[in-house]
């Protein structure tokens, strides 16, 4: 069964291409022009990815409302900015509100595709089993990848797609440093400094709001990241 995606754009040349082009790569495509018209849908069923632009019609962040509402939908629907918006403030805003990732519109056809791929492969990867033992503990964190559940003293953390991996990718190996290069590896994605260290603030922030003083994800200055067991 070919994967269903929905695209948010309110520009009516720019939302056919896309839709067009993914539908060639074999996707079953849903387009939208504004943020109520798509909510109204997803509310009823969700997607497998959305791809969501920021200002949609009279509305110069909707997309940022919609990704917010998306998260509150479910944790780990894979979500993808795609918009001309090329600053660090709107990519660091759009990855604080729980995107999997933040792509520009000058990103070539093939690189979105592989993009897109990749989340996929990431999602499919968690479901599958791993030699039929998918729960991994370390200290106070458990972490089950058929469930896509992280628990931290055994209260739930909602983490999406990405901020999982990270998780996992550094837990596995406790004390271990994971650099970009490990963590691109590890997690099946393309990611740069600025969006690793947006997505690492974003996870403290949710363990800290259930054990404010937690400290298990170290950095590692000019080296990357580690996780500690107490």
């Amino acid at each position: 069964m070919s994967k269903h995606i929905a695209l948010v754009e309110d520009e009516p040349a720019i939302r056919d291409n896309y839709a067009d082009a993914l539908r060639k790569q074999g996707y079953d495509v849903a387009a939208y022009a504004n943020r109520h018209d798509a909510m109204k849908r997803f509310r009823v069923r969700l997607p497998d990815l959305i791809l969501i632009d920021i200002g949609l019609g009279d509305e110069p962040e909707g997309g940022f409302d919609m990704c917010r509402e998306l998260r509150s939908l479910s944790p780990t629907l894979p979500i993808i900015f795609l918009t001309a918006h090329d600053s660090d403030f709107d990519a660091i805003s759009g990855l604080r509100l729980g995107a999997d990732d933040y792509l520009t519109k000058d990103i070539t056809m093939p690189q979105l595709f592989a993009r897109i791929a990749a989340l996929f492969r990431r999602l499919e990867a968690l479901r599958a089993p791993v030699n039929q033992n998918t729960r991994l503990t370390q200290g106070d964190l458990m972490i089950d990848t058929n469930r896509l559940l992280v628990e931290w003293k055994g209260e739930k953390i909602d983490l999406t797609l990405t901020e999982f991996w990270i998780v996992y990718s550094l837990a596995h190996i406790p004390g271990y440093v994971k650099n970009r290069e490990h963590l691109m590896n590890d997690a099946k994605i393309f990611v740069d400094e600025g969006t690793i260290t947006s997505h690492v603030k974003r996870i403290r922030k949710k363990f800290k709001a259930i054990d404010p003083v937690f400290d298990c994800i170290e950095t590692m200055y000019g080296m990357g990241y580690r996780w500690n067991i107490g």
